[in-house]
């Protein structure tokens, strides 16, 4: 099983070797979409975990435990054939690879399946095509 979460650190857990934990401890794996973290300052990262539904649990409290302030990403990324221009903006800051521009008609394809609703593309859109819907 799969959750993204966005984490928000507090200035002294931003030290945390957050992901190590997660595997070591709780048999989780995690993939960080985006992070912005320094030192002695409050941080956020948005990361996807993998694995049992006992074990995500789990290490949800964990995290908790430790102070982070934890949100759960719900909702999905929609985007309006009306206002996209098949400009590709998007698909160059898509982690996932949900969203790409590809020969040999240059089209923007959209795979949900593959999107981590990271919600990058919503900021780098020009046109304001793309929106979350909760």
């Amino acid at each position: 099983m799969k959750r993204r979460l966005t984490l928000q650190f507090p200035r002294e857990a931003v030290h945390q070797p957050i992901t190590y934990r997660l595997a070591v401890d709780y048999d989780v794996a995690s993939r960080i979409i985006r992070a912005q973290m320094a030192p002695n300052q409050r941080g956020t990262m948005v990361v996807e975990l993998s694995g049992d539904i006992d074990e995500l649990d789990a290490a949800q409290q964990w995290l908790a435990s430790i102070g982070l302030e934890i949100t759960a990403a719900d909702g999905e990324i929609r985007i309006d054939p009306d206002r996209c221009v098949d400009c590709g903006i998007c698909s160059s800051v898509c982690p996932s690879g949900a969203l790409r521009c590809e020969a040999p008609d240059w089209r923007l394809q959209f795979d949900l399946r593959r999107c981590v609703v990271c919600e990058q593309c919503i900021a780098a859109c020009p046109l304001e095509a793309i929106s979350l819907k909760l």
